[in-house]
């Protein structure tokens, strides 16, 4: 029971960082001696000193004879920029480890605590283990697969529609889950939406996160599907920080329809744009600073999309798209969680837009299930995550 006490608290310190480590995991470490907390500390982000490193500092030279709680087993390798934990804690004198869970990572997996059991460092391992795999489930998936883990993000009325006939979809929720939304985009490293959804609302698509020293802006990166490149250059996406991607199909040079005039900079500053190639607005732009991904099939393949994602180092994102875009991240197979976010109203309509399009459906026996499933309300609202099988 005091082991899992004190687990919950490193799992506490631990996720003070959330959505600051990547592509680090979240770690808290809590060092105690003759049943009293002498040190405690996180990791904040990548290239900082680690939590196990934090402690011993901390303590100095009260950490011989103590033991240390962490929630992930310690590196053992030297491929990183800090040095490895496991040294620290042999030399700090350090007598037991209570570890959460395995370090997934290849380079570790397992020879971390064999490191420490070589001299004599007692190693206890699977405390909490579940909750430790949920906090950095990120993490963990890309770590053994190099692809990022993907949520689905849903706001919809009891009725299970996105947006009325007309597109009007602002705003579904209340405010108190819109505020969750922006948390929720602050915890992932890139949110991935369509064309449609920029034409329709013009969104930033921005983490602002209300903290004790006020508004702070997480930079997320977006990450826009538009294969005709239809995007105006005026939107204003294009125009707030962080970074925006834009991945398009990849044509020889045709021309493309006229887009916004009036915006900001670029070659919109000497008026109309009709007639401009679509490589003309590639440069328009790269030139503000815009990362365009181009893709050769037909239609593009969301596996292929995911995998260079991870190839650029993106541990985690969260779609936030339309029917059409959430059908097929579901059909692609792509999804590892989802939330869904219900308003108290209902739109009706047939031609009002279902929170998941397609022109095809599954039979009952074949839906999509989820499991782990977590009801809570968010104001007005209804949340609920799960996982899909």
């Amino acid at each position: 029971m005091e082991n899992t006490k004190i687990m919950k608290r490193v799992l506490r310190l631990a996720a003070k960082a959330s959505g600051m480590t990547s592509p680090n995991p979240m770690v808290g470490a809590v060092l105690v001696k003759a049943g009293k907390i002498i040190a405690e500390d996180y990791h904040r982000k990548p290239g900082t000193p680690h939590a196990e490193a934090l402690v011993i500092q901390k303590a100095g030279e009260k950490t011989k004879g103590a033991t240390l709680y962490v929630n992930l087993e310690p590196c053992c390798h030297t491929e990183k920029r800090t040095p490895p934990c496991t040294k620290a804690i042999i030399n700090a004198g350090i007598k037991k480890v209570i570890i959460g869970m395995k370090d997934p990572n290849p380079k570790v997996s397992g020879e971390g605590i064999k490191e420490l059991e070589k001299t004599g460092i007692k190693v206890i391992s699977g405390i909490l283990e579940k909750d430790a795999k949920r906090l950095n489930e990120a993490y963990v998936k890309y770590i053994t697969t190099r692809k990022p883990f993907v949520t689905l993000k849903i706001a919809m009325t009891l009725d299970g529609k996105i947006a009325t006939p007309e597109g009007e979809s602002k705003w579904i929720t209340g405010e108190k889950a819109r505020t969750e939304v922006h948390r929720l985009r602050s915890n992932v490293d890139a949110i991935i939406t369509a064309i449609g959804t920029v034409r329709a609302d013009d969104p930033q698509l921005t983490a602002r996160v209300r903290g004790f020293k006020g508004l702070r802006v997480r930079e997320v990166k977006r990450v826009i599907i538009d294969p005709k490149l239809e995007i105006p250059i005026d939107a204003k996406i294009l125009h707030t920080p962080p970074e925006t991607i834009i991945v398009t199909k990849k044509f020889s040079n045709p021309p493309i329809p006229p887009f916004s005039k009036g915006g900001r900079g670029g070659i919109l500053a000497k008026g109309s744009v009709e007639g401009f190639s679509k490589r003309e607005k590639i440069k328009a732009l790269t030139d503000k600073g815009i990362q365009i991904i181009e893709y050769e099939s037909e239609k593009l393949d969301l596996h292929w999309l995911v995998e260079k994602l991870g190839e650029m180092g993106i541990m985690s994102v969260m779609i936030e798209g339309g029917s059409s875009l959430n059908s097929h991240a579901l059909e692609d197979g792509i999804v590892d969680k989802v939330t869904f976010f219900i308003a108290p109203k209902i739109i009706g309509g047939k031609e009002s837009f279902p929170a998941v399009g397609g022109k095809t459906f599954r039979k009952l026996a074949d839906a999509y299930q989820l499991k782990d499933l977590t009801v809570k309300r968010i104001g007005e609202d209804i949340l609920i995550e799960g996982y899909i099988k």
